[in-house]
């Protein structure tokens, strides 16, 4: 057996295959990737940039509000400890979906609320979820929250990643 047969079915390589993909975007990409970093069974976080019409967007040309791209995380996580549902309720806990293209004082269309689903599973889902919270009455505003395809993701400038844990500062995010 090569090498390279033996990479791929090694134990590691067949668990890294079942992780799964999730793309949110709740304001500010720092605050956002701090609190998914607080979860257990999330393997990793890539914070950057999606939903936009810019080839390898800078995030100058992000913040401009041109690209059209949402500051996002990219979240792998391993769905045999943790649903993808409860991924939603973490997201749903850290910033307000009932602000348009706002998220405390960052304001922009990279600051939207938006979902980026990868299967058919992940958007029947997101919109069970969206509608439970509508019925709940959690919030008082209607939810803007936007539910699209997951697109090409851009991964943000290294000094972006990790950044609160880098600089120590405090989170614009609710806890």
């Amino acid at each position: 057996m090569s090498d390279a047969q033996k990479s791929i079915n090694s134990p590691k390589a067949a668990q890294a295959a079942s992780y799964q993909k999730a793309t949110f975007a709740a304001g500010c990409f720092w605050g956002v990737e701090a609190a998914f970093s607080q979860v257990g069974a999330v393997i990793s976080i890539t914070v950057g940039y999606t939903g936009g019409t810019t080839e390898n967007p800078t995030y100058s040309q992000v913040c401009s509000g041109a690209t059209g791209h949402a500051e996002a995380v990219e979240v792998i996580y391993d769905p045999s400890k943790i649903s993808y549902e409860q991924l939603l309720e973490v997201f749903w806990n850290i910033h307000d979906p009932t602000t348009y293209n706002r998220q405390g004082p960052d304001v922009g269309v990279q600051y939207r609320s938006a979902i980026f689903y990868h299967t058919p599973e992940q958007l029947a889902e997101a919109k069970n979820s969206i509608e439970k919270l509508e019925r709940s009455g959690r919030f008082e505003g209607s939810i803007v929250t936007e539910i699209k395809p997951a697109a090409k993701f851009y991964p943000a400038e290294e000094y972006h990643q990790q950044y609160l844990k880098k600089h120590g500062q405090i989170s614009c995010h609710r806890p």
